[in-house]
């Protein structure tokens, strides 16, 4: 079992920057593909960013790309999500997510965190 706990999230203004965490409770934290998703209202939960194992394979989503960065510490148990130039399109719940490190960036795994809100005004 793997619990995850995100912080970070916020109300900034459109052009701002956030940075979210997620840290983990596994000591097999280094094991899972690391992925951020977020949901808008009346909106599917949709993939915004993920990074495998070793930090070595990374997956943006496009609305993101080029704005958004993701990161993990496995000392820490933490994956970061770096957040600058925020649209108020990027409001949203944000998900910490794990799973297996193999198949489709898109398909989540079965360890979620709580979800932290980001707000983003314009």
């Amino acid at each position: 079992q793997v619990q995850l706990v995100e912080s970070g999230g916020g109300l900034v203004q459109a052009g701002g920057s956030l940075r979210l965490s997620c840290e983990a409770s596994a000591r097999t934290f280094s094991t899972y593909r690391m992925s951020w998703f977020r949901q808008a209202p009346g909106k599917e939960r949709d993939i915004v960013a993920g990074i495998n194992r070793s930090g070595g394979g990374i997956y943006y989503a496009a609305s993101v790309k080029g704005r958004f960065t993701i990161s993990r510490d496995n000392a820490k148990n933490t994956v970061y999500l770096q957040m600058n130039s925020l649209k108020p399109e990027d409001t949203a719940v944000y998900y910490c997510n794990a799973g297996p490190s193999s198949g489709s960036w898109s398909i989540s795994g079965p360890y979620w965190g709580q979800g932290t809100q980001v707000t983003v005004s314009s």
